[in-house]
């Protein structure tokens, strides 16, 4: 069983360390150093990696249900933990802990930090933070649209069917599904990038936020993060582009072939939520808040794009615009962009499903003879996906719930630990309180505190039930 799974995280190992040669270059361009941190980083992993490749090399023919749990669960863990050496290396941070940190919250796009003052890193260190979102928001994209239909657990199933012209067919092979996601994946990335410079930004800046915005990872370049930069066209850059990853990858796809991808129910749902929520807190922040009207449109759309697409970037301190409004960002926290985007958290096809066993329960309480097909848009549900939605749903909560609980047996204020356990297990990064909230960071948390909130960042992740699923004992019997 053990062969193919170290075969594959060995290879992807192998491939992180390749990466870490791109901020190696840029450091000794950047400071003309004859040898870089990132060269002993990428050595080290490279080494490993390609060891479990070589020593466990096999002609993978099929990849079974427990296989493929156990390389989602041990090669994510592996690329967070060798993603952190070169944090360490550079002494970016005072301990293990926090590279680990930075490094779980990067690679799962969570964008919570403990670095106080980002601008006094090495800028290949910035880079490094950045390309760790988009190895995550890559990774999770093709872990989504690939593994997790075969686990039954991810929606994708559906949404494969809704948007295909084949019925079903669409993405037959993982190489068909990873090239073209890579290709629009990079695609989009650069456009971001263009338009960043076309706005001002430089191309350092421009890099790393494209990277991040596109990945919804949340990493900045900037202590303040968008609001440094005060410039109305790079937040309306950011708007468009947070809404643009949080969209499914196989939804530009079906664009590019031309197919019909506007009859897309879960997009269109997204969309509409978005500028309905963003127009409700418009006229929060106008009128109970006397803010000028067109302040609060400029933050209330990036707030609530930034939050609901799990990117957790911010432009204003939210914090200061009273209770009801961080209510509403911790709210929104639990809804996360399409399924088989780069967001976190619940995704917006889980709460349709909800929404139609919800209105197909009271229809059938109103007149109890009545059949009522359980239906999003023009596709109707199977029992097996509906039942997935719950399951998860169930877990997402209660891992909420006993995580919150265990970091306030740790010490840690109960709303500060719902918050703080919210902001990691949705992968939002942006908390509703003003320790972690725009002007804070997660530095003041304990060690072991810290690693309570890696588990969530992962947990969040990897869907819940993914690792959830290591821990039944029948798990490991053969």
């Amino acid at each position: 069983m053990w062969q193919p799974v170290l075969t594959v995280s060995g290879y992807i190992l192998g491939i992180l360390g390749l990466l870490m040669l791109i901020p190696a270059s840029f450091d000794i361009w950047q400071t003309n150093l004859d040898w870089s941190p990132f060269l002993t980083a990428a050595a080290i992993s490279i080494f490993f990696g390609f060891s479990l490749f070589l020593s466990n090399n096999t002609k993978v023919e099929r990849i079974g249900i427990k296989q493929a749990y156990l390389i989602t669960v041990l090669s994510w863990l592996l690329v967070c933990i060798f993603a952190a050496l070169p944090f360490t290396l550079f002494g970016s941070v005072n301990n293990l802990t926090d590279a680990l940190f930075e490094s779980m919250s990067g690679i799962t796009g969570t964008g919570a930090t403990i670095i106080s003052d980002v601008e006094a890193l090495p800028k290949s260190i910035l880079l490094w933070r950045s390309l760790l979102n988009g190895i995550g928001g890559l990774g999770v994209v093709i872990f989504a649209v690939a593994l997790l239909p075969i686990l039954g657990i991810g929606g994708m199933q559906m949404f494969q069917r809704e948007n295909s012209d084949s019925n079903g067919k669409f993405m037959p092979k993982f190489s068909y599904i990873a090239k073209r996601i890579v290709a629009v994946y990079f695609l989009l990335i650069g456009i971001c990038c263009a338009a960043y410079i076309l706005c001002g930004m430089n191309w350092f800046d421009a890099i790393n936020h494209a990277i991040s915005v596109i990945g919804t990872g949340g990493f900045s370049t900037k202590n303040n993060s968008i609001a440094a930069f005060q410039s109305i066209p790079i937040e309306l850059t950011t708007m468009l582009f947070m809404l643009t990853g949080a969209l499914p990858m196989t939804f530009y796809i079906l664009f590019f072939r031309g197919a019909s991808a506007d009859k897309n129910h879960q997009v269109r749902t997204f969309l509409k939520l978005v500028f309905y929520i963003s127009c409700g807190l418009v006229f929060y922040l106008y009128l109970a808040m006397k803010m000028p009207f067109f302040t609060a449109i400029r933050n209330g759309f990036f707030t609530v794009i930034a939050t609901i697409t799990t990117t957790g970037l911010v432009s204003s301190n939210y914090i200061s615009w009273g209770s009801w409004a961080t209510a509403l960002i911790l709210f929104l926290s639990f809804f996360g962009g399409c399924t088989g985007s780069t967001s976190g958290s619940v995704k917006i096809f889980r709460w349709q499903a909800v929404y139609a066993f919800l209105r197909k329960s009271l229809l059938i309480a109103i007149d109890t003879n009545r059949v009522v097909p359980l239906k999003i848009g023009i596709m109707n549900l199977s029992d097996k996906v509906s039942l997935s939605v719950f399951v998860y749903l169930f877990s997402f909560f209660i891992s909420l719930a006993l995580l919150t609980l265990l970091l306030s047996l740790c010490g840690v204020d109960f709303l500060t630990a719902l918050a703080a356990v919210t902001a990691c297990i949705t992968n939002v990064g942006m908390g509703a309180v003003s320790t972690i909230g725009p002007e804070g960071n997660f530095a003041f948390f304990t060690p072991s505190t810290k690693y309570i909130l890696m588990f969530s960042m992962f947990l969040g992740r990897l869907e819940i039930i993914t690792v959830l699923a290591l821990f039944v004992p029948s798990f490991w019997r053969r």
